[in-house]
């Protein structure tokens, strides 16, 4: 069964949100860490191998993925080590998903401009359209149960009150990717267009931002326990840690399959260790930063495709091939 709620403000809004890290990629659940990791590998193939992408635990501990071209969010139930798939409505299109602490999956309908709840207890899909449409892109959610979205090709912010349904967008520029909730409740998104990242103030709406070096084309961006933000530079080859508080570039590092390598995703388990994978190796790296040490985990695929990873409760990383159709964990 379908639902529709319209979105209805634009612009500017004020907020009380106290939002506290909620995980490397702010979602629901807090990650958990390995510090003996075994760095054994797994996949598994979708039933619907339609890009899917995207991967998210859910506080039962299965990992659900949007599948993109296939219109569908599957689950995988990592006991029985079997998926389920549900069909949403007719052109929404899963980009980003995650799972709230009630186990509810939100998604961004990249083609119908819309955010989308799905219930897995009834299959029921309730869809709230955002005031410019637009094209939904990343997701992250706070304490609060607010959810903030980019639009790449809208160039805006969208924030959903997902007790009410309220939908508010704030214009920006540079093709907002990626995004992150700093401990403050500042919303962080990467410019990727336009070499810079993106801090939204969710109490003024203001919007400032973090110049980068010309081309550097950051990706994607993850909240460490600590607080500070980790970032992807796809254009470099190069992994950024950034000071929000001090607004500033902490240390960039060099990955190892170099400045083509295409670093994509990154994740922060509850360790610190931050994982990134390598676009054009076919790797994922696992970074320490209080000793600058890099371990290389090469996967068992080719042309997997990895667009996002997530670090589950028990401290596995999960990722998804969107080129290879195959669920995948490190552990």
């Amino acid at each position: 069964m379908r639902y529709v709620a319209s979105g209805i403000t634009f612009g500017f809004i004020v907020v009380m949100t106290g939002a506290a890290w909620a995980g490397g990629s702010n979602y629901g659940i807090s990650p958990g860490s390995r510090p003996n990791l075994e760095g054994r590998i797994s996949e598994w193939a979708v039933p619907t191998p339609k890009f899917a992408r995207d991967p998210a635990p859910g506080p039962d501990g299965q990992i659900y993925v949007a599948v993109m071209r296939g219109n569908k969010i599957a689950r995988f139930d990592t006991r029985a080590k079997a998926f389920k798939e549900w069909d949403l409505p007719d052109g929404a299109s899963p980009h980003g998903l995650l799972v709230d602490r009630n186990g509810q999956v939100w998604y961004t309908g990249n083609g119908n401009g819309t955010i989308g709840r799905l219930d897995p207890a009834t299959g029921k899909v309730i869809e709230h359209k955002a005031p410019s449409g637009g094209d939904p892109h990343t997701l992250v959610i706070d304490d609060q149960g607010v959810i903030w979205f980019t639009m790449q090709g809208g160039n805006r912010i969208g924030r959903l009150d997902t007790r009410t349904g309220k939908i508010t967008e704030f214009n920006t520029a540079g093709r907002p990717y990626g995004m992150a909730l700093d401990q403050a409740g500042n919303v962080w998104f990467c410019q990727i267009g336009a070499g810079k990242l993106g801090k939204l103030d969710p109490k003024t709406g203001r919007i400032t931002e973090l110049v980068l070096e010309r081309g550097s084309a950051p990706r994607r961006m993850a909240t460490a326990p600590d607080g500070s933000l980790w970032v992807t530079l796809y254009g470099k080859g190069t992994l950024l840690r950034v000071d929000p508080v001090a607004g500033k570039v902490v240390k960039e590092y060099p990955l190892p399959a170099g400045p083509t390598g295409g670093p994509y995703a990154v994740t922060v388990d509850g360790a610190g260790m931050v994982w990134a994978n390598e676009f054009a190796a076919d790797t994922v790296v696992r970074l320490d930063p209080k000793t600058d040490q890099i371990r290389v985990f090469t996967l068992p695929s080719k042309d997997v495709g990895i667009r996002k990873m997530v670090v589950d409760a028990e401290g596995r990383l999960w990722y998804m091939g969107s080129h290879n159709g195959r669920l995948g964990v490190i552990e």
